[in-house]
């Protein structure tokens, strides 16, 4: 992400509110479907920016760790070598110029006022000591009258900036800001200066995205709705994969619905009018949430190339993505932690620190592999454990494995990644229930509702749990709206818009 961006405002919601007080006033959704119009390079930049914006407010809110940083080009990158290019023929005539006799210090005194804007810029407004004092040593016109005769002492003046730049700094740049002062060249000096002002602009953004995380937690729902419906008036029909996507969870659960009534023949036939209501209901009109959450969980079986992400959970696609590969990273480490318990037995696998090594083994060989690829790495996990097995055997005193028992235990290793494997199959329906339940918001949670046979990873799926419920809940608030107006429409296409059917 650029250094040089600056953080969205909070009142930006405010503009992008456009007519309407709020989103609440207004329609919101998808509007009728109309001609594809043509967006102009001013309309396209703006939109850029709206998104910008709204990514930016969305990633603060969402990720306790977000910072900015600089721009870094790959050391062996084209881009890198046109800036280092650049930047050392600026500098080497820098040096040129000052080095001159007699010196030229035109280029310098650009410098120094830029230094200056710098310098004023990381100031709080009760600086205003500080900022006479700056006005006082970095006086332009005076340093020109002082260029001008020859009187000009560049590093005396770099001497009065480290000392300002000491006293505006986070602590942890103290010690890079001291080391400035060893040097001699005043072209380097200055080269230095800027390099470690850019950081400290940094550090002083950064700081300022942190004191305003509280402010937009509380304000974040209306803004990023009301961003998002001024970016989809833009673009029209864009919400086609958020709604194929729902199409698809409402049918999946109109069939789960329908599957569940043919295994209970008595809801049909039972005398209880509430029992048959109920039987009734849930078998014809899925609940918003109960789509919304089948929808959630497909998202964790989502294979590239299947289809296009929903565009309302785009700017999450990158932490829905990194659950789903945790989720399947747990599920193999389960599957292999029950396969090795089935065959060395309770009095092995008991044995104190025996699982946190096969954990810390597989997770090690399994770590940044995507999941085709889980096959290859199951043979390698597969001789790590059969070691960690027979050191542990031989440690406790046990005789080691007959042959065909290592065989035995190896297959099984190796066979989870298979298509249909019972054990893999069984792990993942246990953790995308509990998932399932972790998501909903009058889901429990308890010790007791734990599913069996994933003891060994509850603290890691817990975490996952809890991330994958931190990304859902915020979807639900923003866009719980958009979501109502687009199952109305999947779910009662012949409905009158006043028809009162939102009941579901």
């Amino acid at each position: 992400m650029a250094g040089a961006e600056q953080p969205p405002r909070p009142n930006g919601a405010e503009e992008a509110a456009g007519p309407w007080k709020s989103c609440e006033e207004r329609p919101l959704g998808p509007g009728p479907a109309s001609s594809p119009q043509i967006i102009s390079m001013n309309e396209l930049q703006e939109l850029s920016d709206e998104i910008f914006r709204l990514s930016t407010v969305h990633e603060i809110v969402l990720n306790g760790d977000f910072k900015m940083h600089m721009v870094n080009f790959p050391s062996h990158s084209l881009e890198n070598r046109v800036k280092e290019t650049l930047h050392k023929a600026f500098w080497d005539r820098l040096k040129e110029q000052i080095s001159a006799s007699p010196p030229d210090y035109t280029q310098a005194i650009q410098l120094l006022q830029e230094i200056k804007e710098a310098l004023l810029l990381l100031l709080l407004p009760q600086n205003n000591q500080l900022r006479s004092q700056i006005e006082e040593v970095l006086d332009l016109e005076l340093i020109r009258q002082e260029a001008e005769h020859g009187a000009l002492d560049i590093h005396g003046l770099s001497m009065s900036i480290l000392g300002t730049m000491a006293m505006l700094c986070a602590p942890f740049r103290d010690e890079e800001v001291q080391g400035l002062q060893s040097l001699t060249d005043p072209a380097e000096l200055l080269r230095e200066i800027f390099r470690v002002l850019d950081l400290m602009k940094m550090d002083m953004l950064n700081f300022t995205i942190q004191s305003l995380r509280p402010h937009l937690q509380e304000c974040y729902v209306q803004y990023e709705r009301e961003k998002f419906q001024k970016i989809l008036d833009k673009l029209p029909n864009s919400l086609d994969n958020t709604t194929e996507w729902l199409r698809r969870a409402a049918a999946a659960e109109v069939s789960a619905s329908s599957l569940w009534l043919q295994s209970h023949p008595a809801a049909s036939s039972s005398s209880d009018a509430r029992f048959q209501e109920a039987a009734s209901s849930s078998t014809t009109v899925p609940s918003v949430m109960s789509v919304l959450n089948r929808g959630y969980m497909d998202l964790l079986c989502w294979e590239p190339g299947q289809s296009e992400y929903p565009e309302t959970l785009f700017l999450d696609q990158a932490r829905l993505q990194e659950v789903q590969a945790q989720v399947n990273q747990l599920s193999i480490i389960a599957a292999v932690l029950l396969v090795t318990s089935g065959v060395c037995g309770s009095t092995l696998f008991d044995s104190p620190g025996f699982i946190a090594r096969l954990k810390r083994v597989t997770k090690a060989l399994l770590e940044g592999l995507s999941s085709i690829r889980y096959e290859e790495a199951l043979q390698d996990i597969s001789d790590q454990v059969l070691q960690e097995v027979s050191r542990t055997l031989s440690q406790l005193g046990y005789p080691a494995f007959a042959s065909d028992k290592c065989t035995s235990l190896k297959g099984q290793i190796k066979s989870i990644a298979d298509e249909g494997n019972a054990v893999q199959h069984v792990i993942k329906q246990r953790i995308h229930l509990f998932l399932s339940l972790f998501i909903s918001p009058d889901g429990q949670n308890s010790q007791k509702d734990f599913p069996k046979g994933l003891d060994a990873i509850q603290e890691e799926l817990q975490e996952v749990g809890r991330r994958f419920r931190s990304v859902t809940y915020h979807n639900r608030q923003v866009f719980g709206p958009f979501y109502s107006a687009i199952l109305k429409k999947v779910l009662f296409p012949e409905a009158e818009p006043d028809s009162g059917r939102d009941s579901f």
